[in-house]
């Protein structure tokens, strides 16, 4: 439930204890006690005001004007207060004195430090009248502003206790939904990480088999070769995934070092700024220069060229065998030359 809701089904409360007060209540004592016409104009005033709220509770709204509804009350307040015949303070002619703190609870619910501050007003006007003019018993005065003001009172504490409440289990069901939707994040990056896995393993597989079954040697040059492309690609794969500041680098570096430690003397030129790149571009884009690495038998040129509208992958690899690659989001190029295997890979950004 939300400060709204508490505060609207609050105010639908309180209106119809107004209504059941000031029909039931003070009507009654107000024909009876009161012939002026100033007791009968406050009288009014807080029918318009009850009109007011009464449309706006229909409405589901909240008050647009609370202070300026306050204020009239408390106007009705004083008209009322200072109508009163002579020894009736807090008696049964003062028909006000209870009506004006529920009114005030209607209309400023919302704004807990201005009621109190009217709430305090209202009693404060009333005592200094009673004081004024001597009317009535102070014993049966203060009984009348004990139990009005403190059950007034007590409903403004309820109230700032449901909003509180709803606050804390509108807080709570964020969290939830935060923590559920984390866990989604994680479960879906799980799957995507386990179907990359499966893709590569799916590759690597039929090698393994044949491996097992003897149906190839490591001896023959195309398993080696076999070998060394499963070995790049999967060492690319978990470079994939690592949390660091230039992933297309760090991709390039991981297919580079594999081939270094099968003693391929390579060389890497890096020009230009980091630039974002989308992880099937990224495959795409290193997925020749990692071919031709692992090809590669003595010496490969890898190069990265990022510009504002263009990024480049490049190798030259003493390589032989290997394949042109196709790439959907990128272009790619491959030539073969006197034993010397040369691919570019590019991607336009814009």
């Amino acid at each position: 439930m939300t400060d709204h809701a508490v505060f609207t089904t609050t105010r639908r409360v309180l209106l119809v204890v107004v209504v059941a007060v000031q029909l039931v209540l003070t009507l009654p004592a107000l024909v009876e006690h009161h012939q002026s016409p100033a007791p009968w104009i406050a009288y009014a005033l807080l029918c318009c005001v009850l009109a007011i709220v009464a449309g706006h509770v229909a409405a589901g709204r909240s008050e647009r004007f609370p202070a300026v509804e306050g204020a009239v009350v408390l106007v009705s307040s004083v008209l009322a207060t200072t109508a009163l015949p002579d020894q009736t303070s807090f008696g049964p002619a003062d028909w006000a004195f209870g009506l004006i703190g529920w009114y005030l609870l209607l209309v400023l619910v919302e704004r807990p430090a201005l009621l109190v501050g009217a709430l305090a007003a209202h009693v404060c006007f009333s005592v200094a009248w009673f004081a004024h003019a001597g009317n009535g018993d102070v014993g049966t005065a203060g009984v009348v502003i004990l139990s009005g003001t403190s059950f007034q009172v007590g409903v403004l504490v309820i109230t700032r206790v449901l909003v509180r409440d709803a606050r804390l289990a509108a807080a709570a069901a964020a969290e939830h939904d935060d923590a559920r939707t984390r866990e989604e994040l994680a479960r879906q990056r799980e799957q995507d990480l386990k179907a990359g896995f499966e893709g590569q393993l799916g590759a690597l597989l039929p090698l393994l088999a044949d491996l097992a079954d003897e149906r190839v040697s490591v001896a023959d040059e195309a398993t080696r070769l076999r070998c060394s492309v499963a070995a790049v690609q999967l060492r690319r794969l978990f470079a994939e995934n690592d949390d660091v500041p230039d992933p297309l680098l760090h991709e390039l570096t991981a297919c580079v070092d594999v081939a270094e430690r099968r003693g391929v003397a390579v060389s890497l030129a890096v020009s230009g700024t980091a630039t974002p790149v989308p992880t099937e571009v990224r495959r795409e884009l290193v997925a020749p220069m990692a071919q031709a690495l692992a090809a590669a038998t003595g010496r490969a040129k890898v190069s990265l060229l990022r510009t504002p509208t263009e990024v480049r992958v490049a190798v030259v690899a003493d390589a032989g065998g290997v394949l042109p690659q196709r790439g959907t989001a990128v272009t790619v190029e491959t030539s073969v030359h006197s034993g010397l295997v040369r691919s570019e890979a590019r991607w336009r950004t814009t």
